[in-house]
């Protein structure tokens, strides 16, 4: 048995700008993957798997001006990586046409995250990387801070 959460979100600005760059980031990803295997492979070379791309993009994320990268959960660039080299190797087997870069305007945005790094308190879903709170809920905050001022 499989089970699911359904869970709506309303984030307020800060928060959707965070969501919004961590799309941001998958996409860069996913472009930098597919753009490494296209360059790759117009040279001559073998296709790459996603174990060694994720490699090269963590010694990439050292680099000075890829250290943003790092303020991000790892795994969205993960599975931005893998669904490249799918799309790359669904195209190889004919079963896909070519795969297209991800556009910023015209691609939904979307990122992976992990199921197990997601935590769930009473009111609030708390992604990987994504707050710096450690707060768990709102009701416990207000009543601390009533305590705090009595």
């Amino acid at each position: 048995m499989i089970k699911s959460i359904k869970v709506m979100l309303c984030p307020n600005n800060k928060q959707r700008t965070k969501l919004f760059a961590c799309a941001g980031l998958a996409r860069f990803a996913y472009n930098w993957a597919l753009d490494y295997e296209k360059q790759h492979y117009e040279s001559g070379n073998k296709f790459i798997s996603d174990g060694d791309l994720r490699k090269i993009f963590t010694i990439m994320k050292t680099e000075k001006a890829y250290q943003w990268l790092n303020d991000y959960s790892n795994n969205i660039a993960k599975q931005a990586i893998k669904d490249a080299v799918k799309a790359y190797q669904n195209f190889f087997k004919g079963m896909a046409g070519s795969p297209k870069f991800k556009s910023r305007r015209k691609s939904k945005p979307s990122f992976y995250a992990d199921p197990c790094k997601i935590q769930f308190t009473g009111t609030h879903v708390k992604l990987e990387k994504l707050t710096t709170s450690r707060k768990t809920n709102r009701n416990s905050i207000q009543s601390d801070l009533q305590n705090q001022t009595e």
